[in-house]
């Protein structure tokens, strides 16, 4: 069970980070989160064997996780569990799309190569950027930022809910297993012991998430997030905003990397 109590850890850690005082966290949550989405926006609207071209955009991620005083570690750690996913999604382009593209002389490459390439490269841009956006506000500021920027009440609500009870499940799935590898004296489990420890990490996350509606009930919960923190427009969000968009925008128009190539062939003859 060590890799649910590694995983916890994780997301705690993300929570501990949050919590600094950096200068990414300074930043107005909205700006940091109209950014990120366009970030994302400019991602994907590159076309689907671009790979080169979207390299620059790494810069973004990087810049904030450096302004955010972030660790490598977790962030890699979170960034390797979307990996598999990204691998299953492209990895049939490379047989399904054939046709030939010339890399550089007489030298080609299936086509389905390139998009497979653009899609992993893709999923770890925009899933690292998440991952940035999250260690350097914390969940609660970006569910304030949502429903501050028009988002139904409900949704955002629901959103923190949900990032708060993963960690009551894991603490009674971590609990559950610890019990049952103390019963069974470090034997693995048969397969048809599963389904009475999911039925009881069901029953025993339902009877904990009763407790904590009746101590918020108790505490004049009334569906409205509120924080300790008011939310400030300040004129370093401007500039953080309006510069980050016209980078993005010329990242998505000049492909850089093609430029440079060029010019550095330009000079080697």
């Amino acid at each position: 069970m060590g890799r649910l109590d590694a995983a916890l850890a994780d997301l705690r850690a993300l929570d501990a980070l949050a919590a600094r005082d950096t200068r990414l966290t300074r930043i107005d949550p909205r700006a940091k989160l109209v950014v990120t989405l366009v970030f994302v926006v400019v991602v994907l609207s590159f076309e689907r064997h671009a790979v080169a071209a979207l390299l620059p955009l790494a810069v973004f991620p990087l810049a904030l996780a450096v302004l955010g005083e972030l660790p490598a570690a977790p962030l890699l750690r979170k960034l390797a569990l979307a990996a598999p996913l990204a691998l299953m999604v492209g990895l049939f382009n490379p047989w399904l799309d054939r046709a030939p593209v010339t890399v550089h002389g007489a030298f080609t490459l299936a086509a389905g190569w390139w998009s497979f390439g653009s899609i992993v490269l893709r999923a770890m841009l925009t899933v690292g950027a998440a991952l940035v956006l999250v260690a350097g506000t914390g969940m609660a500021p970006l569910c304030a930022a949502l429903a501050r920027l028009g988002v139904p009440r409900v949704f955002t609500v629901q959103l923190l809910f949900l990032y708060r009870y993963a960690f009551v499940l894991g603490d009674e799935a971590a609990r559950l297993a610890t019990a049952r590898r103390l019963r069974s004296a470090g034997r693995r489990p048969a397969l048809d012991s599963y389904a009475p420890l999911l039925g009881q990490l069901l029953l025993r996350a339902l009877q904990r998430a009763q407790r904590i509606h009746q101590a918020m009930r108790a505490r004049g919960f009334d569906g409205e997030l509120r924080s300790l923190r008011a939310l400030h427009w300040q004129a370093r969000d401007t500039v953080f905003v309006c510069g980050w968009c016209a980078a993005f925008a010329v990242l998505r128009a000049v492909d850089l990397p093609q430029g440079l190539g060029r010019m550095l062939l330009g000079c080697c003859r």
